[in-house]
Parts: structure tokens; sequence; C-alpha cells
């Protein structure tokens, strides 16, 4: 890998990032208010803090100022950023610049919103190792490839040739957390890093990270929404809401007495289990499906039953095909054989051969709102064109619908006029639920709906959709990787792996009883609120991998 000149020199225990009294301002409706409360924090090489919160806490805004970096719209009006030293916040643009990539790396939530799509992923892997310009692009190219083997990638060799849209989200995170370790910088900010995995691969990248961390004494802010997760990677836990420090203390401690009640209450959410309900009539038949993108087979004679007004989870590791399966049944991607059919009638496989109706009856809500909801539209835009395309409703008929949607995913009307940008991620994903909605289907295919949102606001997402699906009797594809959100909101369960469905049942069935090798593997990966767990999978995982 591309050395760092500093790397050599570090040692763990010296401090190397310390934040004080900072304040972190947003202009809103013409007043700057704050969203960072005079937080203080430090840091040192070889040390993993963790920050949690719910939605709209400022973790991420905290993150990035530890780049000396803050959100258009945003300002640093308290406070200082001192990395190894240097105030970044009196630092020029051009010397803030030449850490980023090199001695500070982040690495975003969304690598869908943060790859070019219009570059392969190798050339956006080794870009700022060769912008520092002391590394051959050959060498640069090779420790890219031994990355993407750390993190797990398929094909580590060749999977850098692919464009982003290319591969799944979970890979496509991956190698973004590849592209941050390039240059071994002395500081990563991890931003939500594994929200797009599956169990099984987290566990290895959990690992890989935590290894490089130890190895080239590397400090890391580690944010997060996942307990399990922040519990393996931690060495402190600082707890964020409304942009004030809630509570701070080593993990162990944190996890065995949090003081304040709310610290307390994020420790105590996701317990909801959807109770068993009688058999339905099946809505959605997916018979003997086979799909390829070129000459890849991703799905391999895939059967699955929706009954209505009931949920069907689909769970895999990233790239098992669950996603496919949901663009094959939208008819985003014609099967290369196999049927789809709704209440009984044969769809056709492409999008374009299917009638309005057809269309309307099966609606999508997509993984990340920010990148399947328009930046540049309203939210009465956004929610009231299906009303206007399926229905032909317009002006105050309209606007008046809209409201009763949002009001419907519990959002205010005076939402109707904001932008996405303006929405917490948990807003987003409402408007997203209502746009669906909008149309009145039949059948909701669900693409991980939950995974970028924190505990609190998944838990009120999942809350909403099991109210919605019994008030409008609706039926529902859930894909997801998150073993609690099965037990959440699932009648019936699909486990998938490489393209193949190797277990369905009923939930309970399948929960309690998994009788294919990959189903006991996934449930086993699960992480668990113990600081010991992700030792004790990494070493059952290579027991495993080793026979």
């Amino acid at each position: 890998m591309t050395s760092n000149p500093a790397a050599e020199t570090r040692r763990t225990g010296d401090t190397l990032l310390d934040i004080r009294n900072l304040t972190i301002e947003a202009e809103r409706d013409g007043l700057w208010q704050p969203i960072v409360k005079d937080i203080s924090l430090h840091l040192k090489r070889g040390e993993v803090l963790g920050i949690i919160g719910e939605s709209g806490a400022g973790k991420s805004t905290l993150g990035l100022a530890a780049l000396g970096f803050a959100r258009a719209g945003c300002r640093f009006s308290a406070g200082s950023v001192l990395f190894d030293g240097r105030d970044l916040l009196t630092e020029t643009e051009e010397s803030r610049r030449r850490l980023r990539g090199n001695r500070i790396a982040y690495v975003a939530q969304s690598a869908a919103a943060s790859f070019n799509p219009a570059h392969r992923l190798i050339d956006q892997t080794i870009e700022c190792a060769m912008m520092q310009g002391n590394t051959p692009r050959a060498v640069a190219i090779r420790n890219a490839k031994d990355l993407y083997a750390q993190m797990q990638l398929p094909d580590p060799d060749s999977i850098g040739g692919r464009f982003p849209h290319q591969v799944s989200g979970g890979q496509l995170q991956r190698a973004m957390t590849a592209m941050a370790m390039t240059c071994k910088p002395d500081l990563i900010v991890f931003d939500e890093p594994t929200t797009a995995l599956d169990v099984t691969t987290q566990v290895e990248v959990l690992a890989a990270i935590r290894r490089i961390v130890e190895e080239h004494h590397t400090a890391a802010l580690y944010i997060t929404h996942d307990l399990a997760v922040v519990a393996q990677m931690a060495h402190r836990i600082m707890v964020l809401r409304h942009g004030e420090l809630v509570e701070q203390a080593d993990t162990a401690k944190m996890l065995a007495a949090p003081e304040k009640p709310y610290t307390r209450s994020l420790w105590a959410v996701r317990t909801m289990e959807k109770p068993e309900e009688p058999p339905a009539e099946t809505m959605l038949e997916i018979a003997n499906v086979e799909a390829h993108y070129g000459t890849f087979k991703v799905l391999d004679n895939v059967s699955v039953a929706l009954p209505a007004g009931r949920t069907v989870a689909v769970v895999g590791e990233s790239g098992s095909g669950k996603s496919t399966l949901a663009r094959v049944i939208a008819g985003l991607l014609p099967p290369i054989s196999g049927t789809i059919s709704l209440n009984g009638v044969r769809l056709a496989p492409s999008l374009k051969q299917r009638s309005r109706d057809q269309l309307r009856r099966i609606q999508m809500i997509y993984q990340s709102p920010d990148t399947s909801l328009n930046p540049q539209q309203t939210v009465l835009d956004l929610v009231g064109r299906p009303l206007s395309f399926h229905f032909g409703l317009r002006g105050r008929a309209r606007d008046l619908r809209v409201a009763e949607l949002l009001d419907m995913v519990e959002l205010s009307d005076r939402h109707i006029i904001s932008f996405p940008s303006e929405l917490s991620g948990g807003q987003k994903q409402r408007v997203s639920i209502a746009r669906a909605i909008a149309a009145d289907p039949d059948v909701f295919i669900c693409d991980e709906i939950t995974s970028a949102l924190d505990q609190l606001v998944q838990e009120q997402i999942l809350k909403l959709i099991l109210k919605l699906q019994k008030e409008m009797n609706k039926t529902y594809l859930f894909i997801t990787h998150d073993i609690a959100t099965v037990n959440a909101i699932a009648d019936h369960v699909v486990v998938m792996h490489r393209g193949q469905v190797v277990q369905q049942g009923a939930k309970a069935s399948v929960m309690s009883s998994p009788d294919h090798p990959y189903t006991r593997k996934l449930l086993s990966a699960v992480p668990q609120m113990d600081a010991g767990w992700l030792d004790a999978a990494i070493a059952s995982s290579r027991a495993t991998n080793s026979r």
C-alpha cells in the first residue's frame, strides 16, 4: 500500500484530534441556528470513538467538522478543530485539501451518491494516491486490489473495471472503504460504513477496518446507529441528541450501565415482533425466474409467492440477487425465462409492455431517498406526480390529496413546499413511502428502506408500514439484511444465496429451524450487544471456511 510519510512515526496514545467547544450553525428561514452545540472531544492514535444518536443529532456534521468541512448553508461559529496540533478552521482551504484523502479520510454513508457514475471503480479508488504524485499507477492499482480483497469484494483483480451501477450497494460501500484506506491516513471518519452490508459480509469488513486501525495506529471516528456494531469497534462511545452531548463513556461501561434515560431508550429499541397471521390467497407469484446481467446469471430458477396483505422478507448477502429480484418483478430487468403473475394475470416481462394500470399496482420504495428523490422538486411535486399520472388529479384536488398522504405517513403539511435537502433521512423516506402510496398499488417492493436510518427512526418507519398494511391490506416484498427487521415485519422469509432461493417458509419455521447451512451462517452472524462478539464471529467464520 502507499506509504504515508507520517505513518512511520505514529505512536498509539498520542492525541491526534482535539475538538474544543465547537458550535456549528445552519441557516434556516434567514436565521442562523445551532445544530452542533459546544461539543468537545479528543481522539488518540489507535483509538476509535463511536458517535451514536438519532437522525438530526449532528453526528455526520461533527464527523465532517473533523475534516475542517461544513456543508453548504452551515458555518463554524465557535470553537476549534485541532488535527495534529493544527487548527483546521484557521488553515487555508488549500492546506485543508492537502490533508483530505491523504492524512484524513472520510467514508460516506451513501456510496451510490458519492461515486462518479461515469468512471470505473479502480480509477476512483486510486485517485487520491495518484494526486499525491509519488505513487506509480501500477503500484496504486496493486494496492487497491489488495484492499478489495481485504474488503471481501468478489473478483478483487477485476471488479475495479466495473462502473458503480454494475455492482451491488454493499459492494459499492466496501469499495468506498477501500478508497479511504488507500493512503493509510492518520484519521478516518467512518459515517455508517456498514449500513448497506449484509451481516455475513459485515463481520469481515468490520474485522478489516479494526485490523487497519490497529496495525497503522490510525485514529477513527465511527458514526453509526447500530449499537451492536459500535460495541465491537469503539473504545469509547459518545451519545448526541439535537446537537448536544448527552453522555460519553468507555464502551464497556456505556453498554453495561448507560446513565441517561435517552441512552437507555436507544438500547431498548428494535424489540418489535410481528405476530403470526392466518394464511391468505396469493397476490403475486414469481415462478422459475432466471435473469442475467450480460452473460452473468444473477437469478437461477427463483420461485416466490406473496400472500395478499402479508409481508415476505427476502434476506441474503450482498450480491445474492435480492435487489435484482425486485427489478425483475417491477419490469426493470426482463427475465430470460420464468413468469410473474399479479392476481393470476401474467405480466409482460418489461415495464414498457405493461399497461398503465399494471404499472400502478406494483410500486417500489428504494433504499436511498437521496438518490431516488429528485433534489430539484418539492414534496408537493414528488408526491403529486403519481396522483396526476394515474388519476388525473391537478390543482387544489391534487394538493389536498398530497396533504392527506403526508398525514398518513405522519409528516406535517408544512413540509409540502420543502425540498429533499431540507428534510432528515427519516422524513425523506416517509416522502418516498407517501409517493408509493399515492399510486394506490397492490404490492409494495421495499428495498432496504430502513437500512440508512437510526434505530429510533427505523422503529418508527416499521411501525408506520405495519399500520398502513393493516389499514389498507397491502402486500409487501421487503428486502433487507437486518434480521431484527425480519422479526419486526415479516410473515414469511425467503433466503437467497448466489442467485438461488436456498430456504423459504413461515418466519417462525425459518428463524427457529434453519435447515440450510447458509441460513444458519446468516443467523449466527447477527451482531450482538457484547464487546467480544466480533472476535468470536471471526473465529467461527474462519473455522467454517477452512472446512
